[in-house]
């Protein structure tokens, strides 16, 4: 089995477009795609139910028929940190269960891509971090970086913690935000090559509902930016 860990520089940077595009591609391979996004903040009431809406993209793009409830164990409708969300909620987030429900998935899937929620220092639950978790997971890093300015100290701070929690990053990649290219969008991919030995794995082109994008708009646009078995081999 394999994987990788989709993480951010930020939240808001593209994370769940580049892991669904990677979900696709994968499934396109014929490979079976295991997705999981363990918490998910800022959920749609529907109904009774707390709709994820990052998980449900996730599920759709792998094609998969896992249940909804272990692919996303925790879901909150406050738009906040998940410590914080989870309490305002009065639950309690108890790492363990995702664990689990990672094992359950891994064990059915030959690729399995996780989704994290914002980035690496983002609480789950009390000291227990993003980054915590995906120690726990044994998985490689795919980080996402939004090209704008201050994107690449946010990208170096970010893999500075990786490297010091002993995470291995398999790559990171620029998502280009926004249509208009100024300085910083044109001189990041440059400057973080010689600032990093970290891999760059592509830059992905702007797409202007890229917040509502289908999975196959999202495919199509990480395999025109990523050599996908490049990454994978870093995996």
């Amino acid at each position: 089995m394999g994987g990788l860990f989709v993480t951010g520089t930020d939240t808001g940077v593209g994370k769940t477009f580049v892991a669904s595009g990677l979900a696709r591609i994968l499934g396109d391979r014929g490979l079976r795609v295991g997705v999981m996004k363990p918490v998910e903040t800022g959920c749609a009431r529907r109904g009774d139910e707390l709709e994820p809406s990052d998980a449900l993209q996730l599920l759709e793009a792998a094609g998969s028929s896992q249940d909804v409830h272990r692919v996303c164990p925790y879901r909150f409708d406050a738009p906040l940190a998940p410590d914080v969300a989870a309490r305002r909620a009065g639950q309690r987030i108890d790492p363990a269960v995702i664990r689990e429900g990672f094992r359950a998935i891994a064990e059915s899937s030959d690729f399995v891509v996780v989704e994290g929620a914002g980035g690496l220092l983002v609480p789950i639950w009390e000291r227990y971090t993003m980054a915590s978790l995906v120690a726990d997971l044994g998985l490689p890093l795919l980080v996402v970086v939004s090209s704008r300015l201050g994107a690449v100290n946010h990208t170096l701070l970010t893999l500075a913690h990786a490297r010091t929690c002993e995470l291995s990053v398999a790559a990171y990649v620029l998502n280009q935000l926004t249509r208009d290219r100024d300085e910083a969008m044109a001189t990041n991919a440059e400057l973080l090559a010689r600032s990093t030995d970290v891999r760059c794995a592509g830059i992905v082109a702007y797409e202007p509902d890229a917040g509502q994008a289908t999975v196959e708009t999202a495919a199509a646009a990480v395999r025109q930016a990523i050599d996908v078995d490049d990454l994978l081999a870093g995996c």
